[in-house]
């Protein structure tokens, strides 16, 4: 047995020399077996490009469609904000007694302190001071034909 074992290493041992023929033999079998796997490798390529194009185009189309329900969201947005700020102002006018067009707030608060700065400023407590002390200049006489006929004369009739 131990002659065996040692045909075996003998064997394993000397190198194996391949002629030029079958060295190309074996290099062709491997290259067309690695083509084989890739056959198809140009369909695949324009496949996945045109599929990259459809892609492309497709999320420009989202990003319009996005943009426009966005920029629809925003205007809703901006009535439902505006109505509500409608609504306060015709509250606090009603309550108040001070026209809408004249309350700016946004805020229930803010147009109810308005509203107590407008009547404060219409609405003053008291008599107004007079500076010519009250004195009367005019004196009623006569009647209004006769007034008018005064004045008509004295700055018409010079």
């Amino acid at each position: 047995m131990e002659t065996v074992n040692q045909d075996t290493q003998q064997v394993q041992e000397e190198p194996r020399t391949f002629t030029q023929e079958e060295l190309d033999r074996i290099v062709g079998e491997r290259l067309q077996r690695e083509r084989a796997k890739y056959a198809d490798f140009e369909a695949l390529k324009e496949k996945a490009s045109k599929f990259d194009q459809i892609e492309e185009q497709s999320k420009s189309e989202l990003q319009k469609v996005t943009e426009r329900a966005d920029a629809l969201q925003k205007e809703l947005d901006g009535m439902k904000k505006a109505d509500a700020i409608r609504l306060v102002r015709e509250s606090v006018a009603q309550e108040t007694g001070v026209p809408v067009n004249l309350l700016h707030g946004e805020t229930k608060e803010e147009c109810e302190e308005m509203a107590k700065a407008i009547l404060s400023y219409a609405k003053p407590s008291g008599y107004p001071q007079v500076r010519d002390g009250g004195e009367v200049r005019n004196t009623t006489g006569g009647s209004t034909r006769e007034k008018f006929k005064e004045w008509f004369d004295s700055n018409i009739n010079h």
